[in-house]
């Protein structure tokens, strides 16, 4: 059994935010689980080629947007899963965090960040 609280799993700064990794490919359940901040007001362009991730917000509100500009509005209580590797923007309201439960399948190694900076999509 695996049991873990926020303030002992390792904070990795991904780009736009905190993520929080409770599970990793170290524990060898074959998936991840983190709990990301992403910090007001920022736009990530985001793709996992070789990850299926699924997000449920807990706090705060957001939007992610599709390529083809379709954009679906993040609210406690709502998820939302790149079920086909989708590329996407994740942008934070201006006005508070953006804070989400995110579960990757295959597990992350854990050290991973996003290059942001790039002119195509970051992904891992």
């Amino acid at each position: 059994m695996i049991v873990r609280k926020l303030d002992e799993v390792p904070t990795v700064d991904w780009g736009n935010g905190l993520s929080r990794r409770f599970l990793t490919q170290q524990d060898g359940v074959g998936y991840t689980v983190t709990d990301t901040i992403v910090r007001a007001g920022t736009k990530s362009r985001l793709e996992y080629r070789n990850h299926m991730e699924s997000c449920y917000c807990i706090e705060g509100s957001g939007e992610v947007i599709d390529t083809a500009g379709n954009s679906h509005p993040i609210t406690p209580g709502t998820l939302y899963a790149l079920d086909r590797h989708d590329a996407h923007w994740l942008v934070a309201s201006p006005h508070e965090d953006l804070r989400l439960v995110c579960m990757f399948t295959p597990a992350l190694r854990g050290d991973e960040v996003h290059h942001l900076d790039s002119a195509e999509y970051s992904h891992y």
